[in-house]
């Protein structure tokens, strides 16, 4: 089924979604970033019940993105600067499957691309160890509860948001200084 629309959208897992989200709502490009739960076997599931681990579903992001101002590629080469993908089940602090590496593609076409990028990061060797992020096709993604909707920007002075997201943000910032949507002043 073509696309025939302006926009495209992606689905990635990279450790806690408040992280992912936070980045992502400042690249130039995307439009929209919704916090959710996909990959797993329980519907519309809850914070709780993916925090317990036996949902199977992973924290994730769905970003809408226009691909005439950044690809699905380029989306994907700064998922991969975000989180360490080559950790199976966690993300430093943060363990379990729901902080899984993942993608999850809506087509062959994000399949065939998110593999191409896989293969260039590990042959650049940019990770002491191979990238371990599943590759799998999409499934339903059900948006996680309001309060986990632009954490970071609404919670700063959290404990989680100053020792985790804030220092992730701040290298995306500075590493994409060029793409983001405002600079700081």
């Amino acid at each position: 089924m073509p696309n025939t629309s302006s926009t495209e959208t992606a689905i990635l897992g990279g450790g806690c979604f408040w992280c992912i989200d936070a980045a992502f709502r400042e690249l130039t490009g995307v439009t929209e970033v919704v916090s959710g739960y996909a990959g797993g076997h329980v519907p519309n599931p809850s914070y709780e019940q993916v925090c317990g681990k036996q949902t199977g579903h992973a924290e994730v992001v769905k970003l809408t993105f226009d691909p005439a101002v950044v690809s699905y590629a380029d989306i994907l080469r700064i998922f991969f600067t975000l989180h360490d993908p080559t950790t199976k089940d966690r993300q430093g602090a943060d363990v379990g499957p729901q902080y899984r590496s993942i993608i999850l593609t809506l087509n062959e076409e994000q399949e065939r691309t998110a593999r191409e990028v896989i293969a260039e990061l590990d042959a650049q060797g940019l990770w002491p160890a191979p990238i371990v992020t599943e590759v799998v096709p999409a499934g339903p993604f059900w948006p996680a509860e309001p309060e986990h909707q632009d954490y970071f920007v609404r919670n700063p002075w959290s404990g989680y948001c100053r020792v985790v997201v804030a220092p992730k943000v701040a290298k995306f910032r500075k590493s994409f200084a060029d793409r983001l949507k405002t600079h700081a002043a």
